[in-house]
């Protein structure tokens, strides 16, 4: 089934914008034989190929289940919307085996601390500076000090919107510096990203930039670090280790990335290969319950992605933010409570196919000579 994010206001990046605020949220419910049902976030594409690796086991084998779908999907790979198939089964195998267990899914592997520290991210780019305050006033009163803009159109205009951010949190934390990063989501060349970056690290402080050049970019991730101060973040449209092995081994990224929709058994791999190289790990995705209780149990989770305070239509969750973190429930598994009815009789139902929105690149990302004055305009100005 799928749900639906509402925002109630426009939310997108550099590739482009949602403008009602609307955004799918799919997810899978798996039942068992003893009565529990586990849930997960993802996509359904194959899912009946993929879902034919597992049924009929026992859930709890899930780290071995998780390499039974790979396997399953060996011949026309795995990667993209697959991935995420084969990453909402195994979330909601990790679900089943927590809640079969009758602990949070955070205790069972291992965590110590119910509390993720949290940064907030509210996909920006189409507000004006009056509501990108007021947004982020809000994150600022439930104790968030570090913050992620989207941007990439325009040197300026992005210098103007990381100042009115950090002055936001500054004021919230008595003078306290905050933490800034800024994700372009691909958007640029090379010379474009080093170019941007070192000019608003003139008068900013940059934690880090983000996809600053395509994903599979190794050579040129690598070559933005050399040229800027800020680290170099990326990972979250990568799918299996064997994607992250050639950005590991150039050294082409600071902070390792991975996405919610991806599943927890990835997560704690690309944690634990992160770990190798001494560099932390985010977890990135509008709903990040699983991944959240994953990061309790790793040695290298930096921070998490906060985006929406509320969750998504029909979804209860276990769990709050307070003084600037996640703080993790004592419900069984992951602590998610599925309204069914909510769900299907939901009055707004996005259209995935929609012709306009972050999901599609743009016909002339990193070939525009000329700044962007503005977001609506990115997917038709040439230059």
């Amino acid at each position: 089934m799928t749900t639906v994010q509402e925002w109630g206001r426009p939310v997108g990046d550099v590739n482009g914008v949602f403008a009602d605020g609307a955004v799918p949220v799919p997810l899978v419910m798996v039942d068992t034989d003893e009565g529990i049902t586990g849930v997960g976030l993802g996509p359904h594409v194959e899912i009946e190929t993929v879902f034919a690796a597992i049924e009929g086991e026992d859930p709890r084998g899930v780290t071995a289940l998780y390499d039974r779908m790979l396997r399953r999907t060996f011949k026309a790979g795995h990667a993209g919307a697959v991935f995420g198939t084969i990453g909402a089964l195994d979330t909601a195998l990790w679900d089943i085996k927590a809640q079969a267990a009758g602990e949070p899914l955070w205790r069972l592997l291992g965590g110590r601390d119910r509390e993720v520290p949290a940064y907030a991210s509210g996909l920006d780019i189409g507000l004006t500076d009056d509501e990108l305050v007021s947004v982020y006033q809000v994150y600022a009163e439930h104790g968030l000090r570090a913050a992620k803009i989207k941007g990439g159109l325009d040197i300026e205009r992005d210098r103007h919107r990381l100042t009115l951010v950090r002055d936001v949190l500054t004021e919230a934390g008595r003078g306290a510096r905050p933490g800034l990063m800024l994700d372009v989501n691909e958007a640029w060349t090379r010379k474009q990203a080093v170019r941007h970056v070192c000019e608003l690290e003139r008068t900013l402080d940059l934690t880090w930039i983000e996809e600053p050049v395509r994903r599979w970019d190794a050579e040129g991730l690598a070559a933005v670090g050399r040229g800027v101060r800020a680290s170099v973040a990326t990972g979250e449209n990568l799918t299996g280790l064997e994607q992250f092995r050639p950005l590991l081994a150039a050294g082409a990224v600071d902070v390792v990335q991975t996405a919610v929709v991806w599943g927890v058994s990835h997560f704690l791999r690309v944690s634990a290969l992160a770990h190798a190289h001494d560099l932390p790990v985010s977890p990135i995705g509008a709903t990040p319950v699983a991944l959240l209780h994953a990061a309790t149990s790793v040695p290298n989770h930096l921070a998490s992605e906060l985006q929406d305070l509320r969750p998504p239509l029909g979804l209860s969750l276990d769990l709050h933010v307070e003084d600037g973190a996640f703080v993790l429930g004592d419900s069984p598994g992951l602590g998610i409570a599925v309204d069914e009815q909510a769900v299907n009789t939901s009055v707004r139902t996005p259209d995935p196919r929609a012709a306009e929105g972050p999901h599609i690149r743009p016909e002339h990302a990193g070939r525009r000579l000329l700044a962007v004055a503005n977001c609506s305009s990115a997917a038709r100005s040439p230059g």
